[in-house]
């Protein structure tokens, strides 16, 4: 039986828990752990309190074979070292961005300006054909 250290998904939609469990490789994402030695909340801001194990027996699991996963490994590492960092701040609210008026003036003169020349060309042109 190969073991692994993973993570199970508790919580309900948009707002996931997990138990970091010791299982069975073979079993579902959900199915019955062997041990839970901790959990991870993503929802509490402050990052140290994030992650909660068991390092004893995390270590024991690991000496006797059990693989973690790419993320329990990463989150394990971390509370090793104690190095959590820092949540960043959401950025300052800004005011929408307002239309400059003076561009928006040029642009109908333009457009008045193509718009004459097709009409003078027309009315050039039945006079032509009148003439001949």
């Amino acid at each position: 039986m190969s073991v692994r250290i993973r993570m199970k998904r508790m919580g309900r939609k948009h707002r996931p828990f997990y138990r970091i469990c010791i299982m069975d490789r073979q079993r579902a994402r959900d199915g019955k752990a062997i041990e839970e030695v901790g959990f991870y909340d993503t929802s509490v801001a402050d990052k140290s309190k994030r992650v909660s194990l068991k390092m004893d027996r995390i270590d024991y699991w690991l000496s006797v074979g059990a693989q973690p996963s790419e993320k329990v490994n990463a989150l394990i590492k971390k509370v090793q070292k104690g190095d959590f960092g820092t949540a960043s701040a959401p950025p300052p609210m800004q005011a929408p961005k307002q239309p400059e008026a003076p561009a928006a003036e040029e642009a109908p003169a333009e457009a008045d300006e193509t718009t004459d020349a097709p009409e003078a060309a027309a009315e050039e042109a039945p006079a032509a054909e009148g003439g001949e």
